[in-house]
């Protein structure tokens, strides 16, 4: 009954009964817990169990009674024939538990009026492998009613992400269809961050050409609205300067995007060692475009407000204005050096032939670029990227270059000078501490391999024991 209820007030509007639905989680929790005592009450008094019953689906180990484990199976619709299993007593009992620890996460979330908080939030839940029932709830918390939580229109939402709070009901180019179909696809991509993994690598591959189309419409928008700006009213030159922005933000999203399309075929397993030197070379130019995106925008937002409040500000001089780079900006500079340096170490052993290079009669190097990042290429994202710029880029790696230039060395250094901005952030601390220990290491390796250059006993290898998706080199001598 508790169970019922929670659910029933998670569904309600705009998220009015998550407190209420946290209550019935802890009495659910309860119970579970008091089932637990009973369980060992049953099977204490169980006569003819023995122990390899233990496995059974009741709580006294005894078969179930009037239940036939191939029913669903039986009326299910025409589907390929499949093998159920059905739980344990004891898997089900572990399974209730994880399901209500994710919608405590869920409830207890604080519905922050900001998109950027939101997809974060999602991605971060992602991390614990939720199931399907917390994942749908979650998508039914986001998006009630093409809002965000039922109540944040997707416009606001936008301008909000975009730098530009506050502005939104007053100019008629919301209502223009290319903004209408942008609003559409923040709810398309609010609901495919709530899947699981591989539908969400598929679906986020294949939108990346619809927010590319709809960056050049609105592109093409604006480029007619600088011609009006320029000889008609001062409300129209503000619709040009929010056009301006939220092209900035469309980028920048875009850009997001293809980087956990590509973040997410680690989780999946669908890269073998051998495409690591491409993949990360991709990751390391998706990365470059992101950083130089979210830097363009978050520098509009700061020059916004400093002319807002520019008259109180007159004593300062252009001239002494600090333009520090922002600590999100540097956050992705460390990625960008370590995406770099994994790609430039694979690229070394590949061409020191320190790794096997595939000998596939399927598929050439070129043939493997193209089914990885198909998507990625259709949607150009990023633009002018191709086999033979990859091939231009790694073909001259070796450790004695890499000596020279210590990409990791770099990673680690930011990686240290920027947590003092995050000390309020765990995520991100936590993400710091990964990326600098994967770097910290991956050093190590570098001045190892380049020690033992002529070493043929010295062997390196790869694992992600430092983070999911951040090789780190082991070196050992066999």
């Amino acid at each position: 009954m508790h169970f019922y209820h929670l659910l029933m007030s998670m569904k309600r509007p705009q998220g009015r009964g998550l407190e209420l639905a946290r209550k019935h989680i802890a009495s659910c929790i309860s119970e579970i817990d008091y089932i637990r005592k009973c369980s060992e009450f049953l099977r204490a008094n169980a006569h003819g169990i023995s122990e390899q019953n233990l496995d059974n689906t009741t709580a006294s180990g005894c078969q179930p009674i009037g239940f036939d484990a191939s029913l669903n199976c039986r009326l299910s619709a025409p589907t390929p024939p499949r093998s159920i299993k059905i739980h344990s007593w004891e898997k089900a009992l572990e399974y209730f538990m994880k399901l209500l620890q994710d919608l405590d996460v869920v409830c207890s979330y604080s519905l922050d009026p900001s998109l950027e908080a939101a997809l974060l939030f999602v991605v971060k839940f992602q991390k614990s492998r939720p199931d399907l029932v917390a994942r749908a709830h979650l998508q039914l918390l986001l998006v009630q009613d093409g809002k965000l939580y039922g109540r944040d229109p997707m416009f606001s939402m936008i301008t909000g992400a975009a730098g530009l709070p506050g502005v939104t009901e007053n100019y008629d180019f919301q209502k223009n269809e290319f903004m209408v179909q942008l609003g559409q696809l923040v709810i398309n991509l609010l609901k495919i961050l709530c899947t699981n993994a591989a539908w969400q690598r598929r679906k986020l591959g294949k939108m990346l050409q619809d927010w590319h189309v709809t960056y050049v419409q609105l592109e093409m928008t604006l480029k007619g609205e600088f011609e009006e700006a320029s000889k008609t009213s001062n409300n129209k030159k503000i619709c040009f300067k929010i056009y301006q922005h939220i092209l900035a933000w469309v980028e920048e999203q875009t850009y997001w995007i293809a980087f956990r399309f590509l973040n997410l075929g680690f989780e999946l397993e669908l890269y073998s060692v051998h495409d690591y030197c491409m993949v990360y070379w991709y990751i390391y130019v998706v990365l470059i475009k992101l950083t130089e995106k979210k830097h363009l925008r978050m520098a509009m937002s700061s020059d916004s407000a400093k002319k807002k409040t520019k008259k109180k500000r007159d004593s300062f001089k252009d001239g002494e204005i600090d333009y520090q780079i922002p600590a999100a900006v540097m956050f992705l500079q460390s990625q960008i050096y370590l995406a770099e340096g994994l790609s430039m170490m694979f690229a070394a052993l590949r061409n020191e032939c320190r790794i096997v290079p595939l000998q596939s009669p399927f598929n050439t190097e070129h043939e493997i670029f193209i089914q990885q990042f198909e998507l990625l290429q259709k949607a150009c994202v990023p633009d002018h990227i191709s086999y033979v710029s990859f091939k231009e880029s790694t073909m001259h790696a070796n450790f004695s270059t890499l000596a020279i230039c210590d990409y990791f060395k770099e990673a680690q250094r930011i990686a240290k000078e920027v947590k003092s901005s995050f000390a309020n952030d765990p995520d991100t601390m936590a993400e710091l501490r990964r990326v600098e220990q994967v770097a910290e290491r991956n050093s190590i390796a570098l001045n190892v391999c380049q020690a033992g250059a002529l070493d043929p006993k010295l062997k390196i290898s790869f694992t992600f024991c430092h983070h999911p998706f951040y090789a780190t080199a082991i070196v050992k001598r066999s």
